[in-house]
Order: structure tokens, then C-alpha cells, then sequence
């Protein structure tokens, strides 16, 4: 009989969870996402470190001495989080909390976030450039060339690839368009069904 060697599952901790812990302690808390949609909302303890830019042992040394406490990192709805999570754990920092269900799980509860300007989020631009790129390749591969067709079947491929692998190259391109950087300063507020 052979062994089975189970991975642990990453730790996580839910939004009402970290408020309550913010209220006790300090913590430390990055958010994923881009500049962008991190000046649209942001939970009020958190600092920006964009995904596409994250280099776990930047972070961690930035830390210092405080490199025991917990690291919690949040996105939009835990995916990337999830992703930021797996890099901090492949460098050999186990002490890294992802949030459940990110700003947006945040905003539902009504904590506390800092708002700005406005801005598309970063899956739609995906689905918009995606959609795009499949219209005009289709509209080429009529009236054209029907090797256009190519442009429309590979556009579906990374759009599949993105959704079995929760990675999606065409996001990790539009993140780091000059649109998607930050802008003017945020304001405060706090969460509200606008």
C-alpha cells in the first residue's frame, strides 16, 4: 500500500473575519489588482502591490521585523489573490492568508474602503478585446481571407486556456496598459448600494 501525500490547503480567512482582526491588531493587508481598480475601491488597510509586479521576497523583506505576522492578500473576488497566494508559497513564505471573495465580498459587508474615480474593471476589458478580436477576424475571414479564421479560433483558445487555468494572458497584458495605472488620488467613503 502506498502513501498519499496531501497537499495542505492554503489558508484563508473571510472578510468579517480580517475586520474583526483589524480592529485588534494591526495588520497587513495587499491588494492584488491593478493600480486602477485599486484607486476605484479599496478596503481602507490595504496597500497596492499589483499581481503582475509582485515579487514576494520584495514584499516580505519590506516587512522586516514583522515578517512573522500574517500577510493577507485580497483582489477583486479571490481569484488573483488565490494566484498572489501561490507565488508567496512556491518562494517559501507559508505565512500568507488569502481573503475570501476580495473587495467585492468587502463592499458587501459594508466595511470600511477608500473610493475614487471610476474604472472598467479589468474582465471586461478581457471580454471586450476578446469579442472584438473575434468580430473582426470573422468579418476578414468572410471578406478577405478565410485564414483569418485562425484569429477568432486562437482568441477561443486563450479564452478557454484563461478559464481552466484561472490565468489569463490577454488580462495580464491589458493590467499593464497606461489606462489601467493609477490616476488621481482616491477619496474616502465607506461602501453603499450606489
Amino acid at each position: 500500500m502506498s502513501e498519499t501525500l496531501t497537499t495542505p490547503a492554503a489558508p484563508s480567512i473571510t472578510v468579517q473575519e480580517l475586520a474583526e482582526r483589524a480592529c485588534r491588531e494591526d495588520i497587513d493587508l495587499i491588494d492584488v489588482r491593478t493600480p486602477a481598480e485599486f484607486e476605484e475601491v479599496h478596503a481602507v488597510a490595504a496597500r497596492n502591490v499589483p499581481l503582475h509586479t509582485l515579487d514576494p521576497d520584495a514584499v516580505m523583506n519590506d516587512r522586516c521585523p514583522d515578517s512573522d505576522r500574517p500577510l493577507y492578500v485580497i483582489c477583486k473576488a479571490g481569484g488573483r489573490s488565490a494566484q498572489a497566494q501561490q507565488k508567496f508559497l512556491e518562494a517559501g513564505y507559508s505565512c500568507v492568508v488569502n481573503v475570501e471573495g476580495g473587495t467585492d465580498a468587502w463592499c458587501a459587508a459594508g466595511l470600511p474602503v477608500q473610493r475614487g474615480r471610476r474604472t472598467m474593471s479589468l474582465e471586461r476589458q478581457v471580454r471586450i478585446t476578446a469579442g472584438f478580436l473575434v468580430l473582426v477576424s470573422g468579418l476578414l475571414a468572410i471578406f478577405v481571407h478565410p485564414y483569418w479564421a485562425a484569429l477568432a479560433a486562437a482568441t477561443g483558445a486563450g479564452l478557454m486556456h484563461a478559464g481552466i487555468t484561472d490565468s489569463c494572458l490577454m488580462g495580464m497584458i491589458m493590467a499593464r496598459m497606461p489606462w489601467n495605472q493609477a490616476g488621481p488620488a482616491a477619496n474616502g467613503s465607506c461602501c453603499s448600494a450606489d
